[in-house]
């Protein structure tokens, strides 16, 4: 059974840009970095970007698509992006690179399949993911304001999954932000709360989910150390990893049941550089 490998090289509101791949293609999910920031990263992790073949964008919120043009220009990457989203980017790319997107509909792209649904967030036309290579699943669902049916199957069917893990309830209620921008993220068109995700990951996680890699977390209204404690408590046999928006995280091998970093995880230490 092939393995699929992933890495976060960036997640929370300062850019988004994950990858996954198998040992011959491989995907971006946004483009929230630049792209000399997103090459440097993909080479501390032995990453080639010649084995990516393709960008998939989620939405048109600029920490998502911000290194998209000149990243997809320099390396000839087609752009797999729904006409709505293209629409609000006001993204100059090459026309002959811009692939359509649309929920529901799947694209192969070498060994990889890629599918995807439309979800809860405020944005023009938003989109979550899953990229699936032989019976191997992972899921990418990041910037969601609620859960729904849609999220909920798709969770059940992941190997390993990036979840967003935006904020701790009583941080936000108590931090610095405008009682506007509080419900804008708290409305359900925002971002997940930590108690969401965790309601999500233990009601609809499947026995063989090795991996999660919690995302999108808020630099002001959540820790990295609050989190991961509150998801190792009853990770049961799940590895919990938490992504941050400084560093890229290990490389992950994930295949059926068998999972491994390839390179050290995070400790508590490095954690605290978020």
């Amino acid at each position: 059974m092939s393995s699929l490998y992933l890495t976060s090289l960036n997640s929370g509101s300062n850019g988004n840009c994950y990858y996954i791949g198998n040992d011959e293609d491989a995907v971006l999910i946004d483009a929230g970095l630049s792209c000399r920031e997103t090459e440097k990263r993909m080479h501390r992790l032995g990453l080639a970007m010649k084995k990516v073949k393709a960008i998939f964008i989620s939405h048109e919120h600029s920490d998502h698509i911000r290194g998209l043009e000149v990243l997809s220009r320099k390396h000839q990457l087609p752009v797999y992006i729904s006409s709505t989203t293209f629409q609000h980017a006001g993204l100059k790319l090459d026309p002959n690179l811009v692939r359509p997107l649309v929920a529901g509909t799947a694209i192969l792209i070498g060994g990889l399949l890629i599918n995807s649904f439309l979800k809860n967030h405020d944005a023009a036309d938003p989109h979550s993911f899953t990229v699936e290579s032989s019976a191997t699943c992972v899921g990418v669902f990041t910037d969601i304001g609620k859960v729904c049916n849609n999220l909920s199957t798709h969770f059940k069917r992941c190997h390993a999954a990036f979840l967003e893990a935006n904020y701790d309830e009583v941080m936000l209620q108590n931090g610095r932000y405008p009682y506007h921008l509080k419900n804008r993220i708290r409305g359900g068109r925002g971002h997940l709360s930590n108690k969401e995700a965790l309601a999500l990951f233990l009601s609809c996680k499947p026995a063989y989910m090795s991996h999660l890699l919690l995302s999108h977390l808020s630099a002001d209204n959540n820790h990295p150390d609050l989190v991961r404690d509150l998801f190792m408590e009853q990770a049961g046999g799940t590895n919990i990893i938490v992504a941050s928006r400084y560093q890229e995280t290990p490389v992950y091998a994930i295949s059926g049941n068998k999972s491994a970093a390839i390179r050290v995880p995070q400790t508590r230490s490095q954690l605290a550089l978020f």
